[in-house]
C-alpha cells in the first residue's frame, strides 16, 4: 500500500472514532473538531482517488 493510501484510511478512521464518540455530530451537521476530522478525511480521499484516476487513466 502507498503512504497516501495510509494516511487517508487513517484519516477515515479517526473521523468515525470521533463521530462515534462525539455527542454533538450528526449525519448532517459536525462540531469544529468533527468538520476538521472529515476535511481531512475528504481532502486525502480526494488526492488518492485523483492518484487512481491518472494511474489508470480514466
Amino acid at each position: 500500500m502507498s503512504a497516501l493510501y495510509d494516511r487517508y484510511q487513517s484519516a477515515h478512521q479517526a473521523h468515525r472514532q470521533h463521530a462515534a464518540a462525539c455527542g454533538r455530530c450528526t449525519g448532517q451537521t459536525r462540531c469544529p473538531e468533527g468538520e476538521r476530522t472529515w476535511e481531512l478525511f475528504e481532502s486525502l480521499q480526494d488526492a488518492y482517488l485523483e492518484r487512481q484516476r491518472r494511474r489508470t487513466g480514466s
